[in-house]
Order: structure tokens, then C-alpha cells, then sequence
């Protein structure tokens, strides 16, 4: 969700916080599985170092696409990668990039060949990474920004780019795809506020689906393909609504208070899940198409940890997964049910590293 444009964008300041305040050991806290999270059997740790975020799977469950940011290797902003599933515990994970380099990327998600992946980027403006909002204008509050020059691309895994899907003036981003393979579910600001569509991949044609004030992004569609999981803010009072408006006039957003929204496929009986508080983000339906995983950190009034927890359709049965003292999110099962995959701080020697990290999923 989702989510977004990157783990830091959404988790960077809470995180920064946190570790100014208390840095985690590199010994005691750090760990690949916490005692607690009985839902994961034989984890593995893909990636160390970096920021490693949004890391989704292929739809026949052997690759994963996903966003980097390392400095040390020559990647100053986001760009996005497909990598093979080691199947053993001798084989390596050896992703490869398939964004051009040049500009920044977010939200890469397969097709249903499991030979394309999409994702938007903002290479066609500059080859340079877009700048970032300076948070001291807006009284160093968390913001993210809505870069207008994002348009999505399909591309090979070879990196070699077949097809733009969207040409419009403001914000295209947060592509995820249908499990028939045919209609592709986004985020845009091309009628005035940050809504959700849908692409029907043959023609071409879009519909708008949501239509409330507020951010609607990190969509999926459920695995039986009737329904869709998104992030939402919705505000309120009239104190909230300029702000909203006004950061949305400077393509930014401040996501800090989100909930967990559902729907029917074509956005129609709209509702929300999660009443929480904070953010609750990064949603996805599990295996059964009722069941929801989610991040949050709505327990912990300082804004950090993030965990996911899952809940049922109408916000009932909440159940913490993970256990992590700094930052578990963007969940994914893979078709078949069996594996999970997600993005941590864990086991990251007391930086500031978020890498991915694949587990069989016990019920």
C-alpha cells in the first residue's frame, strides 16, 4: 500500500525518531523471528542492507519485485528489482534491476505472465532523483510528496521497457493487478483529489472508483478477485480539510492518520475496516478473500513500533503477528497460501536497514 512510494517514505520519520532516542542493539533486540510471531515457519532473510520495501510476489509464487534505495551501491532513490526465490538454502537471492536507473520508482507489481512487472517512475522528467520536501516549511511535520511526474511503465524482465500505461499530468502511482491478469488498480490525482482506478489492461480504458475527499492508495485486489483493500484518510473537520487541500495543492500528503477501507471490485459498497487510529496501512486480503493482514502502529501513541496484525472484514478478531521493535510491514501471501513475505528492521545490526524477508505461513 501501499503501499506508497517507499518503506522510508511512509516510516522514515517515525524511524529517525526512534533511533535518535533509543538505537537498537545490535545483539539483544535484533532477531529473524521473535518468540511470539508463531505464524512463521522457516524464515529467511532475502536482503541486508539498504532500503529494501514493497516486495510482492509473482503470481506463480517464484519471484519477487521490489524497491531499493542504497547509497553504498550506487542507488540514490528508489529504483525496482526482480528477483528469483532461492528453493534452497544453498541458492542465493540474486535480484536484478528492471527500472531504468535514472529518475525514481515506486510500486512494482507482476503481471499475470509472470514476465512483465509494472511500476511508475519518473525517468521521462529528469534522470535525477526528484527532490524531497522539505519538512521544516511545514513545521517539520511528516509529509510525503505526490510527484507529479510518476507515469507507469510495463517491463520486461531483461529491464527493457514495452509500454506506458499512463500519460496524464499529475501523480500515477501504486499499480497492482487483477488476479484474471486483466485490469490493473491505481492511485491518481488526474481529477483533483488522491483517488483509486482501475485499468482495464486491453484497452486501455480507466474509472475512477472512489470519489470521498481524503488519500486513497495501496490498493489489491482480494485473491478471488470480488473485492479491493486499501489505505484511506478521511478528513474531517474543517481544520483538517484545509490541510488536506492545501498540502494536496504542493502534490504532498501527510499520512499519519489512515484506516483500512474495503470494496466491491468496482469500488461500490465502500466501507471501512479498521477504526484504530494512527496508521493502519499496507493492507492485503489473505489466502480465504474475508481474512485481512495490515501494519499499524496503533498501539504505541509515539508512532513506532509497526506490526502487522490481522483482523476479520468488519474490523473484528484483531491478532498481533509480528513483534518487531522498529518497523514489520507490506505483508503478501503468495497464490498458493504457503508463504508470506514482508519488509522489516529486524536483524539489521542497530541501522536504520529495512530488508525483505520470505516465511512459510502456519494457520
Amino acid at each position: 500500500m501501499s503501499k506508497s512510494l517507499s518503506a522510508y517514505k511512509f516510516i522514515a520519520p517515525f524511524l529517525i525518531i526512534f533511533c535518535f532516542i533509543s538505537l537498537q542493539s545490535t545483539s539483544a533486540q535484533d532477531s529473524l523471528q521473535y518468540a511470539a510471531e508463531s505464524h512463521f515457519k522457516n524464515i529467511r532473510q532475502l536482503t541486508f542492507g539498504g532500503d529494501n520495501a514493497e516486495a510482492y510476489f509473482s503470481f506463480d509464487g517464484k519471484w519477487l519485485v521490489f524497491q531499493k534505495t542504497y547509497a553504498k551501491e550506487g542507488i540514490p532513490c528508489d529504483q525496482i528489482y526482480v528477483g528469483k526465490i532461492p528453493e534452497s538454502a544453498n541458492e542465493k537471492f540474486e535480484p536484478r534491476l528492471v527500472s531504468t536507473g535514472k529518475g525514481r520508482t515506486t510500486c512494482g507489481a507482476f503481471l499475470k505472465d509472470n514476465k512483465h512487472v509494472v511500476f511508475a517512475s519518473t525517468h521521462l522528467a529528469s534522470e535525477a532523483c526528484p527532490p524531497v520536501p522539505d519538512r521544516a516549511k511545514y513545521g517539520n511535520k511528516y509529509i510525503w510528496p505526490l510527484y507529479p511526474e510518476y507515469d507507469i511503465f510495463v517491463s520486461n524482465m531483461d529491464g527493457k521497457i514495452t509500454k506506458q500505461l499512463t500519460d496524464n499530468p499529475g501523480y500515477d502511482a501504486e499499480a497492482t493487478i487483477s488476479p484474471d491478469g486483466k485490469t490493473m488498480l491505481f492511485t491518481s490525482t488526474r481529477d483533483g483529489d488522491i483517488d483509486l482506478y482501475t485499468m482495464d489492461l486491453k484497452s486501455g480504458k480507466t474509472k475512477r472508483i472512489t470519489n470521498q475527499l481524503g488519500y486513497d492508495g495501496g490498493a489489491w485486489f482480494s485473491p478471488d478477485g470480488k473485492k479491493i483493500i486499501w489505505r484511506a484518510s478521511r478528513p474531517q473537520t474543517e481544520s483538517e480539510i484545509k490541510e488536506y487541500k492545501d498540502l494536496l495543492k504542493e502534490n504532498l500528503v501527510a499520512p499519519t492518520q489512515m484506516e483500512v477501507w474495503i470494496a466491491n471490485a468496482d469500488g461500490s459498497q465502500a466501507k471501512q475496516v479498521s477504526k484504530l487510529g494512527q496508521a493502519n496501512w499496507a493492507p492485503a486480503y489473505m489466502p480465504d478473500s474475508k481474512t485481512i493482514i495490515f501494519a499499524s502502529n496503533h498501539e504505541y501513541k509515539r508512532g513506532f513500533p509497526f506490526n502487522l496484525y490481522t483482523m476479520n472484514e468488519d474490523g473484528s478478531d484483531l491478532k498481533k503477528i509480528s513483534r518487531d521493535k522498529g518497523f514489520d510491514a507490506f505483508p503478501m501471501f503468495s497464490t498458493d497460501g504457503k508463504k508470506v513475505v514482508f519488509c522489516s528492521n529486524r536483524n539489521n545490526g542497530g541501522t536504520r536497514d529495512t530488508n525483505i524477508f520470505v516465511a512459510d505461513w502456519v494457520d
